[in-house]
């Protein structure tokens, strides 16, 4: 045989990775074709990062099975319970229950099923076993404004006190999602990119991990608390700059998922700087002649919105010293069961500033303190700010005007 019919000459497999093949064709003629192969090639088709996140818990639920969130409420079922069991223990319609759910009333559940409520019913408290009151809020909301206007309901005009305030639960709320027909776990999970057994694991779905049409289940959150991938956090942008006249620097190619780069050519001459756009996010510091100097000096990361978000949230490094806004009184001095502190202090002409996320309180109710006086300082942990708020009697009005 010629050296050139042996180069044409495919490969010849080994014995080995043939059998492999074929064990594998014959399992996957006795499985539900249903299985997630990305990954198992190489990274070309992997998107495993994502389907692999780490997920939080479920949370618990109360004494009756109940777990609430802002937007919807949902009922655990236990071991053994039919739809009227569950129906019975929280107090409401067997019927009702049963149809939202696409199951009948004495349908057996299992152990850890997730059943969807068609109407709110009583919200958990110490008084059901829950660990806190009302539904699981977002951490960014730590019902710190209910929390401080607790506290200021509490700060009379000319009384001063310190109390602790019923723990509030908090964690994210998770997509709600109705399975429609033809849908599987495997199609879901892979839908919100959750591996199929958190998904499992969250809903009490059995072994074979079957849906029913009509079912809802909840979709696995994040664990904030579990350190991030080096890939998930983006590179920072490197912003080049060139004198006027000169060529620009040769752009790095963009991945076919990027839009290609606006083939501009720079100006000869620089044009006259623009007066910026108030840019939320930079350093704040007090005029001398403002009403009220900034607690910390730091990036607002979330601005006054009424009934959504009642002050300001400005964030500095953990420890930074928390600063009186003004000269006052302490009014009050209160914390959540999970010691989140909150001072509030009151100013002339019924004016009140409010600290909250705060540690380390350096006053006591009672105490005069000047502007500028340190009275705590930033929490460590994940997040980082002060919630800064001004009351006009109890009423919040909008800090900003009182610092610039």
């Amino acid at each position: 045989m010629t050296a050139e019919n042996t180069a044409l000459r495919p490969p010849r497999l080994p014995r080995w990775v043939l059998a492999t093949a074929a064990t594998v064709l014959v399992a996957a003629c006795q499985q539900p074709l249903d299985y997630d192969l990305r990954g198992n090639f190489g990274n070309a088709m992997s998107t495993t990062e994502a389907a692999q996140q780490a997920v939080a818990d479920r949370p618990a639920p109360d004494n009756r099975g109940i777990i609430s969130y802002p937007g919807y409420q949902v009922a655990i079922a236990e071991r053994g319970d039919t739809v009227i069991d569950v129906a019975n223990r929280i107090g409401t319609d067997p019927a009702a229950l049963a149809r939202y759910n696409g199951l009948q009333v004495d349908d057996r559940l299992r152990d850890g099923e997730v059943i969807a409520l068609p109407n709110r019913v009583a919200e958990p408290s110490p008084a059901t076993g829950a660990t806190g009151m009302g539904p699981i809020q977002p951490p960014s909301q730590v019902d710190i404004t209910t929390l401080a206007g607790n506290a200021i309901d509490r700060a009379q005009p000319d009384a001063v006190q310190s109390s602790t305030l019923p723990q509030t639960q908090t964690g994210v709320e998770p997509v709600r999602h109705k399975v429609k027909r033809g849908e599987t776990a495997y199609s879901i999970a892979r839908l919100y990119n959750v591996s199929v057994r958190s998904l499992a694991e969250w809903n009490g779905l059995g072994r074979d991990f079957a849906v029913r049409e009509g079912q809802y289940l909840l979709i696995p959150v994040p664990d904030t608390a579990a350190p991030a991938t080096a890939s998930a956090a983006a590179a920072p942008a490197v912003v080049t700059t060139t004198q006027p006249g000169t060529g620009s620097p040769t752009p790095t190619p963009p991945s076919a998922t990027q839009p290609l780069p606006q083939d501009t050519t720079p100006a000869a001459t620089p044009a006259p700087a623009a007066t910026p756009a108030p840019n939320l996010g930079r350093t704040q510091s007090s005029s001398s002649n403002a009403r009220m100097g900034y607690p910390v000096q730091g990036k607002i990361i979330r601005d006054y919105a009424k009934g959504k978000n009642e002050g300001i949230d400005i964030q500095a490094a953990a420890g930074t010293p928390v600063k009186a806004a003004a000269s006052g009184t302490v009014a009050a001095i209160t914390s959540d069961a999970d010691q989140v502190p909150i001072v509030v202090v009151k100013h002339d002409d019924n004016l009140l500033t409010v600290y909250a996320n705060i540690e380390g309180i350096q006053v006591r109710k009672g105490d005069s303190v000047s502007r500028g006086q340190s009275i705590g300082k930033i929490r460590g942990g994940n997040a980082n700010y002060v919630h800064f708020e001004v009351r006009k009697g109890f009423e919040s009005v909008d800090p900003t005007p009182y610092l610039n």
